[in-house]
C-alpha cells in the first residue's frame, strides 16, 4: 500500500516500485524480446512479446500515469513517436487546432505525414479563448496545446480550453514537456491526453531519447495501446530503466533549474540590450496569472531577443559554459536558435507571423552555479556588440 500524499514521494515510489520476486528496490531491466508460455497455447499470458509489453516498460508506464493523474501511461521510442500515436487517433477529414507556436517537429509531422492522410490543422492563439471557439466547426476533433509553448512561452488556460473542448465533444491534447508533472498536471484541469518528450526533463541527463503519453480513461487507453502495439515504436527496457531513474530526481533538479531560471529571466529583463524576455515566471508576462493558477512556477525555459546592435552568430560563439545544441531539459544549460534549429521546418512567413524572429534565442537553464551562468551569458552579450 502506498503511504504518501506528495508528488515528491510519488516520483520515487510511484508506479510499480521494486521487484516482488527479489525485493530489489529498483525494477530490473528485463532485457528480453520474448517470454516463455509454460501453460500452453490459448492461455493469454501477461507477458508474451516485448513489443506488446515488457515489465520494465510497464513500471515506467504505471509511474507516468500516476504522476500525471491519469489512468494509463504509454512509453515510446521518442517524443515524436508519442505525438504520432496521439495523432493516429484521427482519420481523414478530421481537423486539429494547434497552439500558434509549437515545437517544429509537431508542425512538420502534421504538415507533411498526417496531411497525406487527410488530417488537417489550423494554427490559433490558444491563449485567446474567443479565437479558439471561433475556429471550431464540425471538422475539428481536438485542440492541441503547449503551455508554456515552444519557443515563445505563451500560456494557455488549461481549464478554460478543456471546458470549451468538452462542450464541443473535442479532445484536449497537451504537450507537457516544458513543465513535467512536477510543475503542472493538465489532466487535473480537464485535459484528455498528456504528452512528453521524456528525453528532456524527465530523463534529465541528455543520455536517452524517449516519449511518454498519458490518457484519462479506459476507451482512450485501448485505442492508444492498439496504436502502440501495432506501430511498434516502443521504448526499450534499458531506456525505460534509465528514465525511471531520472524521474526519481526530478523534483530536486527542477527546483534548482527553476531557481536559476527565475533569477536569470529577471536579470535579462533588466538588461538594457535585451529587447524582449519570454518567461512566464515574470510578472510582466501576459500569462503570468494563468500560469500561477495552474503551475508550480514559471519553469526553466527562457526565450529572449537582443537589440539590433548585436551579431547573433557572435553571441553563440562567445558562450563558453552554455552549449549551442538542440534539445533541452538536461542538467547542463543549452542555448539554441529556433529559426534555424528547432523550428526550421516551419516556413519563414509562418514563423514571422507567430513571432519566432531571426534574433530569438531559446535558453534551457541548467543547474550550474547561477553566477557562472550569468557571467557566461552576459559576457557573450557584451562580446556580440557590433
Amino acid at each position: 500500500m502506498k503511504n504518501y500524499t506528495d508528488i515528491q514521494s510519488a516520483l520515487i515510489h510511484g508506479g510499480i516500485y521494486g521487484d516482488a520476486a527479489t525485493h530489489a528496490v529498483n525494477v530490473p531491466i528485463y532485457q528480453t524480446s520474448t517470454f516463455e508460455q509454460p501453460n500452453g497455447i490459448g492461455t493469454n499470458p501477461k507477458w508474451e512479446y516485448a513489443r506488446s509489453g515488457n515489465p520494465t516498460r510497464a513500471a515506467l508506464e504505471a509511474l507516468i500515469a500516476e504522476l500525471e493523474a491519469g489512468t494509463h501511461g504509454f512509453a515510446f521510442a521518442s517524443g515524436m513517436a508519442a505525438i504520432s500515436a496521439a495523432l493516429s487517433l484521427f482519420t481523414v477529414g478530421d481537423k486539429l487546432l494547434i497552439s500558434s507556436n509549437v515545437y517544429g517537429g509537431t508542425f512538420r509531422i502534421l504538415n507533411t505525414i498526417f496531411k497525406q492522410f487527410g488530417i488537417t490543422f489550423e494554427i490559433v492563439d490558444t491563449s485567446d479563448l474567443e479565437a479558439v471557439e471561433s475556429k471550431i466547426d464540425n471538422s475539428v476533433k481536438a485542440i492541441y496545446i503547449e503551455t508554456p509553448s515552444n519557443p515563445l512561452l505563451t500560456i494557455t488556460d488549461l481549464k478554460a480550453v478543456s471546458t470549451l473542448a468538452h462542450k464541443h465533444n473535442l479532445l484536449t491534447i497537451v504537450d507537457n514537456t516544458f513543465m513535467t508533472p512536477y510543475l503542472q498536471q493538465p489532466i487535473k484541469f480537464g485535459a484528455d491526453i498528456v504528452l512528453h518528450s521524456a528525453t528532456k526533463y524527465l530523463g534529465g541527463h541528455s543520455d536517452l531519447v524517449a516519449g511518454l503519453l498519458v490518457v484519462n480513461n479506459e476507451e482512450l487507453a485501448k485505442k492508444i495501446y492498439f496504436i502502440q502495439n501495432s506501430v511498434g515504436a516502443v521504448l526499450g527496457p534499458l531506456d525505460s530503466f534509465l528514465l525511471i531513474r531520472g524521474i526519481k530526481t526530478l523534483s530536486v533538479r527542477l527546483d534548482r533549474h527553476t531557481e536559476n531560471a527565475q533569477k536569470l529571466a529577471q536579470d535579462l529583463y533588466e538588461h538594457s540590450e535585451v529587447t524582449k524576455v519570454y518567461y512566464p515566471g515574470l510578472k510582466s508576462h501576459p500569462g503570468f496569472g494563468v500560469n500561477q493558477a495552474q503551475a508550480r512556477n514559471g519553469g526553466a525555459m527562457i526565450s529572449f531577443e537582443l537589440d539590433e546592435h548585436h551579431d547573433i552568430n557572435k553571441f553563440f560563439k562567445s558562450l563558453k559554459l552554455i552549449a549551442l545544441a538542440e534539445s533541452l531539459g538536461g542538467v547542463e544549460s543549452l542555448v539554441c536558435h529556433p529559426a534555424t534549429m528547432t523550428h526550421a521546418a516551419i516556413p519563414a512567413d509562418i514563423r514571422r507571423k507567430v513571432g519566432i524572429t531571426d534574433n530569438l534565442i531559446r535558453l534551457s537553464v541548467g543547474i550550474e552555479s547561477y553566477n557562472d551562468l550569468k557571467a557566461d551569458l552576459f559576457k557573450a552579450i557584451e562580446e556580440s556588440r557590433i
